[in-house]
């Protein structure tokens, strides 16, 4: 069984990529970051997505030289210039709490009406084998801030965004369907092939 590494601790994160993963490519093993030796994760501080993503799956690979993903997204809100986009899983600050961050987005977004709360979801998943290959491919969806949370599932901004076309909010779908419009299935199918190429030359 080939093995890829996934740059996370978050382990609803995981449960998703390794969903979509396993789903895609015959016969692959999905590790995440608590299945091997701990090793120091540098900060990510790149100013886009690209850059982060590269950052964690770089790292990955020099502590474990195994073949290793990551991602890094986020939601840019049009009326706030894009933000908190990088920063969105800090936005209220440390420590990282979902709660939180989405009671501050809707506070921040209180006197914007319905027709101004257009947002996208961005995701970012760099694939960087032991060899030094390095591939970034880009997931985008645009949809809407709603008025106040909806649904449970999912995780991070999930409640409150509803994707252009859809009647639920990204937390009221199931993982099946989330996963065929969300940013993150978006980029991570479009690296599946390069994925499944590099593992059987291994």
């Amino acid at each position: 069984m080939s093995q890829v590494l996934v740059a996370t601790h978050n382990a609803k994160k995981l449960t998703e990529l390794r969903r979509i993963l396993v789903a895609e490519i015959s016969g692959v093993e999905v590790l995440g970051l608590d299945d091997v030796a701990p090793y120091d994760e540098p900060p990510e501080v790149e100013n886009t997505f690209e850059g982060n993503a590269l950052i964690k799956a770089r790292a990955a690979v020099a502590a474990t030289s195994m073949p290793s993903l990551a991602d890094d997204s986020g939601i840019c809100v049009d009326a706030l210039n894009s933000m908190p986009g990088v920063l969105s899983a800090r936005w209220s600050g440390t420590p990282r709490d979902d709660a939180r961050n989405n009671e501050l987005l809707l506070a921040q977004l209180a006197d914007i009406p319905d027709e101004r709360r257009h947002a996208e979801f961005r995701c970012a998943v760099a694939f960087v084998t032991p060899d030094g290959d390095e591939f970034i491919e880009i997931g985008v969806v645009r949809g809407t801030i709603l008025l106040a949370g909806r649904g449970s599932n999912g995780f991070g901004y999930d409640p409150l965004f509803r994707a252009d076309g859809q009647t639920y909010s990204n937390a009221e779908l199931s993982a099946d369907d989330k996963d065929r419009i969300s940013h993150r299935g978006r980029a991570l199918r479009d690296m599946v092939p390069t994925v499944a190429k590099a593992l059987r030359r291994r």
